[in-house]
C-alpha cells in the first residue's frame, strides 16, 4: 500500500517545514500549501487522504477551506489545529465535516494517530465509492444480460453482483427454463475469476459409469478404453468456475466423491495417486428444492451442506408480471437481427396472448416463440396465440351469448393453468369476487 498523502495548510513557513519532515519520518507522503487558495489549486491533482490545515490564516482560513472542501464532496479528511481553537470552533468544524480538531501545543504522536486513523478513514471511503460505481455500472451492464423490471429480478441482479465478488460457492434453484446457466455465468463474469474458464456440466446427460472419468478426469489405462489421458472437468475449470447443471440428478455414489472434491479443494485423476490442487467456484443448479431432496434421502445432506453457503433463487417467469412482454421483445429484436429481417409488430390480441399463457416452460419457451415468430409471421400469417396454441375458440353460427361464454371459458382456464388452480390467484388476475368466479366456473363446466 502507498503511504498515505498530507496535504499542510499553513501561513507560517516554519511550522510548514517542520510538519513536512515529522511526518515523512513517520512514513507519510507530505506536501505543503501556504494559503488555502493554494491547497485549492492543489487538491484536484494531488488528491491527499488528509489535509491538515491552520485555522486562521490570511484570506480564506481554514474553517472556510474545510467548508470548500465538503461543498465538492472531495475523499479527503480534514484535521484543523489552531492556538486560539476553543469549544464553539471546534463544535462549527466537526459539524462542516472535520475529522477531528487539534488545538496547539499538541504532542507529535497524538498528531500521527490522528493523522492514521484519518487516511484509514479516507481509504475505507474511497474503497466504498469505487465499490459503489462498480456497482452501478455492473447493474447497468447486468440489466442486458437478466432482462426484467419485476421485483424478482431487481433482486436476482442484486443478489447476483453481490456474490460474484465473493469467493463463496453459490446454489441456484429454478424451474427448467428460468436461466440458471445464464444467472451462473453472470456470476463468473461480474467476478474477479472472469477472465478464467467457465465450465458448464450437465450431470444428467452423463452416464453413470463416466461421471467420475467426465468430472476427475483419468490416466491412460486407468480402466478400459482409457486410452489416453483425460483432464476432468474440475481441473480444466480451475482458476475459475465449474457450473454443475441438474445436480440432483448425480448418483449418490458420485456425490460422495465430488464432496471430497470440493472440501479438500484437491482433485485426483481416475487411475492417479498424484492430488492437483484446486481453486474454483462451484455453482450447483437444480431445479429441485435440495434441501427437501436430502431430507428425503435422495441427495447427499453433507453435500448440500457443503454447497449451500449461498442460495439464488430464480422466480419462475409466471411470477414476473409484465417482463413476459420485455422479455419477449427483447429476444424478437435479437432473433430478427440474426434472421437479417425485420421484427413483426405484435398486435393487441398476441399481447394478450401473451400475457394469458402460463409459460410452463419459462424463458426458454419464451425464446423459442420469439424465434418462431420472428420467422413465421410473415409466411404464414399466424398470430402469436396460434404459436402458443393458445387462441380461444370460434364457435361458427353461434350467437353472441354463446361465443362470449366460450371466451369466458377459455380465459379461465388459462388462468388456472397460468396459477396452478388457485381459485384465490385466479379471482384476483381476473379481479372478480371469489364466489362469481365459482358462479361462472359452475355454469360454463370449468374444472381445476
Amino acid at each position: 500500500m502507498s503511504e498515505p498523502t498530507v496535504l499542510i495548510v499553513d501561513d507560517e513557513d516554519m511550522v510548514r517545514t517542520a510538519l513536512e519532515q515529522w511526518l515523512r519520518l513517520s512514513g507519510f507522503a507530505p506536501r505543503t500549501a501556504a494559503s488555502a487558495e493554494e491547497a485549492l489549486a492543489l487538491i484536484d491533482d494531488l488528491h491527499p487522504e488528509v489535509m491538515l490545515t491552520d485555522v486562521r490564516m490570511p484570506g480564506l482560513s481554514g474553517l472556510d477551506l474545510l467548508r470548500r472542501i465538503a461543498g465538492r464532496a472531495l475523499p479527503t479528511e480534514v484535521i484543523l489545529i489552531t492556538g486560539h481553537g476553543d469549544v464553539p470552533m471546534a463544535v462549527e468544524a466537526m459539524r462542516a465535516g472535520a475529522f477531528d480538531f487539534l488545538q496547539k501545543p499538541y504532542v507529535p504522536d497524538q498528531l500521527v494517530k490522528t493523522i492514521s486513523r484519518a487516511a484509514e478513514q479516507a481509504r475505507l471511503k474511497r474503497e466504498v465509492a469505487e465499490l459503489r460505481r462498480k456497482l452501478d455500472g455492473g447493474e447497468r451492464e447486468l440489466a442486458t444480460r437478466l432482462v426484467g423490471a419485476s421485483r424478482g429480478m431487481e433482486a436476482l441482479r442484486r443478489s447476483v453482483l453481490e456474490l460474484a465478488a465473493i469467493p463463496a460457492d453459490v446454489i441456484l434453484l429454478g424451474e427448467t427454463g428460468t436461466g440458471k446457466e445464464v444467472v451462473a455465468r453472470c456470476l463468473h463474469d461480474f467476478s474477479p475469476r472472469a477472465k478464467a474458464p467457465f465450465v458448464a456440466v450437465n450431470c444428467a446427460a452423463i452416464p453413470a459409469e463416466l461421471i467420475e472419468s467426465e468430472l476427475f478426469g483419468h490416466e491412460a489405462g486407468a480402466f478400459t478404453g482409457a486410452a489416453g489421458q483425460r483432464v476432468g472437468k474440475f481441473e480444466y475449470a480451475n482458476g475459475g468456475t465449474l457450473l454443475l447443471d441438474e445436480i440432483e440428478s448425480m448418483p449418490l455414489l458420485a456425490q460422495a466423491k465430488v464432496l471430497r472434491v470440493i472440501q479438500e479443494r484437491v482433485v485426483e485423476r481416475v487411475g492417479s495417486n498424484r492430488q492437483i490442487p484446486l481453486d474454483l467456484r462451484i455453482v450447483a443448479a437444480s431445479k429441485v428444492d435440495l434441501g427437501a431432496e436430502s431430507a428425503a434421502g435422495r441427495f447427499r445432506a453433507d453435500l448440500y451442506y457443503r454447497l449451500n453457503m449461498a442460495t439464488i433463487h430464480l422466480p419462475p417467469l409466471r411470477d414476473r408480471g409484465d417482463d413476459c412482454l420485455l422479455l419477449f421483445h427483447h429476444f424478437l429484436g435479437e432473433a430478427a437481427r440474426r434472421f437479417g429481417r425485420p421484427a413483426p409488430g405484435l398486435h393487441p390480441a398476441d399481447v394478450n396472448a401473451l400475457m394469458a399463457h402460463a409459460w410452463p416452460g419459462n424463458v426458454r419457451e419464451l425464446k423459442a416463440a420469439a424465434d418462431r415468430f420472428a420467422l413465421g409471421l410473415d409466411a404464414t400469417g399466424r398470430s402469436l396465440a396460434d404459436i402458443l396454441g393458445a387462441r380461444a375458440p370460434v364457435v361458427s353460427g353461434a350467437s353472441l351469448a354463446e361465443r362470449v361464454a366460450a371466451y369466458e371459458r377459455h380465459l379461465i382456464e388459462a388462468e388456472l393453468d397460468r396459477h396452478n388452480d388457485s381459485i384465490a390467484a385466479v379471482a384476483e388476475a381476473l379481479q372478480v369476487p371469489r364466489r362469481t368466479l365459482n358462479e361462472k366456473m359452475s355454469r360454463l363446466g370449468v374444472r381445476r
